[in-house]
């Protein structure tokens, strides 16, 4: 009897999978595997208290999704490159199927795997992005480091066909399961709930009451965002079946939020052909750049106290929940770089902390985006956010101030932005006194601009 292994990793659904469809097709029996490998939960380089419960929680789900289907979710604690060949012999299983990914710890542990199972066939699937992210080429043949030329081509990718689950799995039938730790509780209180069914769920509401106006609303800080991004990174929903569900829905909004999805698969792009960018600017030069040693501003800023309330609602937002909406995290991104001059690694790896959505390729792509290092060819004169300004226009009547900095909740909309503006009676009045309810500006914005200017020039001549 023929018997395929599937190693999940970042796919963990039943629904278009194209591992587990692919073996579905080739083998009688199919042998589902995570591998519990001691760096994805508390150690690494990117630990998260709140990715590892998302992921425990999930893995529980995709078990018990399986078992309805006749099949399990085998669980074994190690190093891949030992479980696999180990459980490949033990079963004599022909194939072993798995996603591709692109991060270098991802690409080492895959080769580092391929190489271990030897006689065992490896299938690499698509699946966890909309297209083949390796595959687009300029004109000359280089791979894209600009969005919009990337975008163009990457509209012309072939697509594959979204997957139905499996009715039914055969599996073998004395095989230890394996259990599924406890694992810690999630760092963030108000965290997401994880799982398959949350994430269709939420796909589901998307498409019917919110995508129709994400390209008038998709930059307020409030709302108007899909908010399935932890869902697509732990791979609860996929990508691809994301981006047909929205084309088919059709209409103004779905093609912006097509869009997205394709910033998604460019930034995957940039990182599986710079995997330099793991941990340096793609921008060579700007890793001479002066970053300031500032912990109490680093504290402040990682704390949400800094006198700014958009970015300090920004990253509240973040402590609360495990997660923030694009745009507040470019505010507060460029708050870090650019006022407090603090090196753009301590953001990313703050946000690493906490984001369930902690995805090393969009991250990084973001941090160097904001931090003008990376591979936007904007010049960085250009990502110097005004902080007030950008309050007033994303979050136009305090809305989402008033959610995260509670303190400002009797603050009136027109100094919302800049509270310390108020007169001594006015804050009384406001319930909200400066520099004990809620903390003065910790910066000189326009001094700190004219600072970051300084700065770049003095790296880019």
């Amino acid at each position: 009897m023929r018997t395929a292994i599937v190693w999940f990793r970042r796919d963990l659904r039943v629904h278009d999978h194209p591992a587990l469809t692919a073996a579905h097709r080739a083998a009688e029996r199919v042998v589902p595997v995570f591998v519990l490998d001691p760096r994805l939960l508390d150690a690494g380089r990117f630990p998260s208290a709140n990715r590892a419960w998302f992921l425990l929680a999930s893995l529980r789900e995709l078990r018990a999704a399986l078992r309805e289907r006749g099949g399990e979710l085998y669980v074994r604690a190690g190093r891949p490159e030992a479980v696999l060949p180990r459980l490949a012999r033990e079963l004599e299983a022909e194939a072993v199927y798995f996603a591709s990914d692109v991060s270098p710890f991802a690409m080492a542990r895959d080769r580092r795997v391929e190489a271990a199972l030897d006689a065992v066939e490896v299938r690499r699937q698509p699946g966890n992005f909309v297209a083949d992210v390796g595959a687009p080429r300029t004109k000359d043949g280089r791979t894209f480091t600009v969005f919009s030329p990337f975008w163009r081509a990457w509209e012309k990718l072939p697509r594959r066909d979204v997957h139905a689950a499996p009715r039914r799995l055969s599996v073998p039938p004395d095989l230890e399961p394996g259990e599924i730790p406890d694992g810690p509780r999630p760092e963030s209180p108000e965290a997401f709930a994880p799982g398959e069914a949350a994430a269709r769920e939420r796909l589901r509401r998307w498409l019917e009451i919110g995508i129709e106006r994400y390209g008038d609303r998709h930059d307020l800080v409030a709302g108007g965002t899909s908010e399935l991004s932890p869902y697509l990174h732990f791979g609860c929903v996929s990508a691809r079946e994301v981006e047909q569900r929205a084309r088919t829905r059709g209409g103004k909004g779905s093609g912006a939020f097509v869009r997205q999805l394709a910033w998604r698969d460019f930034y995957a792009h940039v990182l599986l052909h710079h995997p330099g960018n793991a941990r340096s600017a793609f921008k060579a030069q700007f890793d001479a750049l002066e970053w300031a040693d500032d912990p109490s501003g680093f504290e402040a800023w990682r704390e949400g106290r800094t006198g700014f309330p958009v970015v300090d609602a920004g990253m509240r937002q973040l402590a609360r929940s495990g997660w923030m909406h694009n745009r507040a995290r470019l505010i507060v991104a460029s708050f870090l770089t650019k006022d407090l001059h603090i090196d753009y690694r301590l953001g990313e790896a703050h946000f690493m902390r906490l984001l369930l959505c902690g995805d090393e390729a969009q991250n990084n792509g973001n941090w160097q985006w904001i931090t003008s290092v990376g591979v936007d060819p904007a010049p960085y004169f250009r990502r110097l956010y005004n902080p007030m300004a950008q309050q007033a226009r994303h979050d136009p009547d305090g809305t989402y101030v008033r959610r995260w900095c509670p303190e400002l909740a009797g603050v009136p909309r027109p100094r919302l932005a800049t509270p310390w503006t108020m007169s001594e009676a006015e804050q009384k009045a406001a319930g909200c006194v400066i520099g004990r309810d809620y903390p003065a500006p910790i910066v000189d914005h326009k001094r700190e601009r004219e600072r970051a200017i300084e700065r770049y020039r003095a790296v880019t001549g």
